[in-house]
């Protein structure tokens, strides 16, 4: 035997770190020596490829799965396959995964290390690759402080003993060349740890996984997709995101619609009834909860177990991209809700990966997640922060998704976010900024935005953070867009509350219009407003069934017409009445109902109007793009704005009802001469309403009124929303 004992020891007892330096075939005084660890093998003989030589019969080191052979016949290596002869009678010949060369290089390591490789996620994971004329797959990890990590699969029968990786470099990635293995095949990573415990987990950079609650990955080449829409992304390079419209449609891939059988429908399945529904809505952009993998169903995607993975419920990633491909080419935008916040404590997903903290942080304190029960991410380590950056990244280079909405923002900025006096520390400047998470959000939007221009990143911020969407560069987070969940709150509280109590408390409802200039707000009804027994929007609505629905279409007509863009939940466009269930589709049959038909038809034309009139969105964020002409009138409790176009050429005037008097005669002021068509009015017959309104429009009068030059008489409903357009 020409291997040491120390090194046998080390393969049989599977804690050796560099497998590579002692299996396959190496140079030796001589000739060359070839050894093969082949657990439940009986004979193994290496068979020259491509090359002339010798065959080597190998021969097993005692009663251990080593087998070792010698050839004096040949003086440099070659390449060789392993025929053997297996204890269960089959016969293989397969090319030595340890006879192949790293295939992950030093400056990947190192910029990986220091947390600038933006691609990692082609170094990492599971690759099918051709290396040296074979076809293969080649297997990667990030483990620093194992002794050891194999690969195990359906291609090994699952003994972690036949493939250990070897290590490269100081930053603790392991990597391995498996030939033979394609596309398909289901792996995991096997670990032991420092103290001795051995640990299955999932690959963090997996593609793809089985069904929970399997947790397996599968190897899958996510590029192979072939992609119908360079027109639509080329197209978005060239928008700016302020200045164009963006009304959304967020919905929940599991609940939207089922089939006859009540199951959810696959990606594919979806791209089509999706594509027209979102077409005939208006909308001009999907926002999915979380697509990325994640074990446990109710938690709606937001414990992800899976960052770079589709979830597998609805198909596999080229489905996912069929179903993207499919609304760029209708011109729908796609949104995804992505958590770089915390992760779940699944002990086969990311949690002590290697036997330590690892992804999240050492210090328990700011380890765990008060809230959500999960693990806070450790944004201060380079190679965590590689991660996550590289994740944003992938979503767009290989999904081709126009931006992200990031979750819990405000958990990740300040380090006492739900913690009690004496339950964290403040920072070197003393004070409860968390600067790693900031430095990682402003890094992660300047990256994502130098590199696609047109992508937009949307926070959800809870709090008043100052600059969330001014550039890093003025000391701002950098997002696109902020959630106004200020506006959202106030909004529902006011509407909330019986017709005669809102006498008197319109500073309420007007207070976002204050605080506008200080970001660029996105105005949500998300799927955090209908859960939880927070009851439905049609729910929280006061009065009958049909003061309900006409507060339901005024509350809409408030988020379309003021300043900023909008995001409806899947189900609100229909006046659902109950709570969203992630168990159930959207209550379709409700159509059959013309009132709710009504609300969805209310939806679809203020989406048309706000579509096809710039004044609605080309100004949202310049000071000029809106102002009152009153909103001090409490005793009526009606509101009336203009909103305008860039340069003012155009003119919309919006007048709000809030409350159940009739108004018949009422002045409202006008910027401008002329004409002034009523083009919607929530009060419509085919909104559900009586269709009380104002003829078609009215003409201003010269009478000064509200501190605007004219001024006209309005016939205004109750609860009503009326917009006139001027040009």
């Amino acid at each position: 035997m020409i291997l040491p004992e120390a090194e046998l020891a080390a393969l049989v007892e599977q804690r050796h770190a560099t497998p590579h330096s002692v299996l396959g075939m190496h140079r030796a005084e001589g000739g060359v020596v070839v050894r093969a660890l082949l657990p439940s093998a009986r004979e193994v003989v290496v068979v020259p490829v491509g090359v002339d030589g010798s065959t080597i019969p190998l021969r097993r080191l005692g009663d251990t799965d080593v087998f070792e052979g010698q050839s004096v016949a040949e003086a440099v290596v070659f390449p060789y396959e392993l025929a053997i002869d297996w204890t269960s009678g089959e016969q293989w010949s397969t090319r030595d995964p340890y006879s192949f060369a790293p295939t992950i290089g030093e400056q990947d390591l190192y910029l990986f290390g220091r947390g600038d490789e933006r691609r990692i996620y082609e170094k990492l994971g599971a690759h099918p690759r051709v290396v040296d004329g074979v076809s293969g797959t080649v297997f990667a990890v990030w483990a620093p402080r194992a002794v050891r990590v194999s690969v195990m699969g359906d291609f090994n029968y699952w003994r972690a003993d036949s493939h250990p990786m070897r290590r490269l470099g100081e930053v603790g990635v392991w990597e391995l060349f498996v030939p033979g293995v394609g596309e398909g095949v289901h792996y995991k990573f096997e670990i032991l740890t420092k103290s001795g415990e051995v640990r299955e987990k999932s690959d963090p950079f997996g593609f793809y996984f089985e069904n929970a609650p399997n947790n397996a990955a599968i190897v899958w080449n996510p590029r192979k997709f072939d992609w119908a829409d360079d027109e639509w992304l080329a197209a978005q390079t060239q928008l700016d995101p302020l200045r164009r419209p963006m009304s959304i449609y967020e919905m929940h891939l599991g609940s939207w619609r089922r089939n006859v059988r009540g199951e959810s429908l696959t990606y594919r399945e979806l791209a089509e009834p999706l594509v027209e529904y979102v077409t005939e809505m208006g909308f001009t952009h999907v926002e999915f909860l979380p697509v990325a993998e994640h074990a446990y169903y109710p938690s709606w995607g937001y414990q992800v177990t899976g960052f770079y993975a589709p979830t597998g419920r609805y198909g596999t990633p080229d489905d996912f991209q069929f179903l993207i491909n499919a609304l760029h080419e209708a011109g729908i935008g796609v949104l995804i809700d992505w958590v770089p916040a915390h992760f779940p404590r699944d002990d086969w997903a990311l949690a002590r990966f290697d036997g330590e903290p690892l992804f999240e942080h050492t210090d328990s304190q700011r380890a765990d997640h008060p809230d959500w029960g999960t693990l806070v991410f450790n944004h201060g380590r380079n190679e965590v922060r590689n991660f996550l950056v590289a994740n944003a990244l992938y979503w767009r280079d290989v999904f081709h998704v126009d931006g992200l909405r990031v979750d819990a923002v405000a958990s990740m900025v300040y380090l006492d976010y739900s913690r009690r006096k004496g339950e964290w520390v403040p920072n070197e400047h003393g004070d409860n900024r968390n600067l790693e998470a900031i430095e990682f959000l402003k890094h992660t939007n300047h990256v994502l935005h130098t590199e696609y221009p047109g992508v937009v990143t949307i926070a959800e911020e809870s709090t008043d953070w100052p600059r969330v969407t001014s550039p890093p560069a003025a000391d701002g987070l950098g997002f696109s867009f902020k959630w106004d969940l200020g506006w959202m709150h106030d909004t529902l509280g006011f509407l909330q509350q019986q017709p005669a109590a809102r006498e008197g408390c319109l500073d309420g409802l007007t207070f976002s219009m204050m605080y506008r200039a200080n970001e660029n707000y996105v105005r949500p009804l998300s799927h955090d407003e209908v859960v939880h027994e927070k009851r439905s929007l049609l729910g929280r609505m006061p009065g009958d069934s049909e003061q309900r629905l006409a507060n339901l279409r005024l509350l809409v007509g408030c988020q379309w017409l003021l300043p900023g863009k909008q995001l409806l939940f899947m189900g609100g466009e229909l006046g659902q009445p109950s709570e969203w269930d992630h168990n159930a589709q959207v209550p379709w049959e409700l159509l059959a109902d013309p009132a709710h038909a009504g609300v969805q038809r209310w939806v679809a034309d203020l989406n048309k109007l706000y579509r096809s009139e710039p004044a609605l969105w080309e100004a949202d964020f310049d000071e000029d793009g809106f102002y009152w002409v009153d909103c001090r009138n409490e005793e009526s409790v009606v509101l009336s704005f203009v909103r305008q176009n860039a340069n003012g050429s155009r003119l919309v005037l919006g007048v709000i009802n809030l409350s159940a008097q009739w108004h018949r005669d009422y002045r409202v002021g006008l910027p401008r001469e002329g004409w002034w068509h009523e083009v919607l009015n929530s009060d419509g017959v085919g909104y559900g309403g009586d269709d009380r309104g104002n003829g078609g429009g009215v003409e201003a009068q010269e009478v000064p009124w509200q501190g605007q030059s004219f001024s006209a008489e309005l016939v205004i409903p109750p609860f009503a929303v009326l917009v006139f357009q001027r040009s």
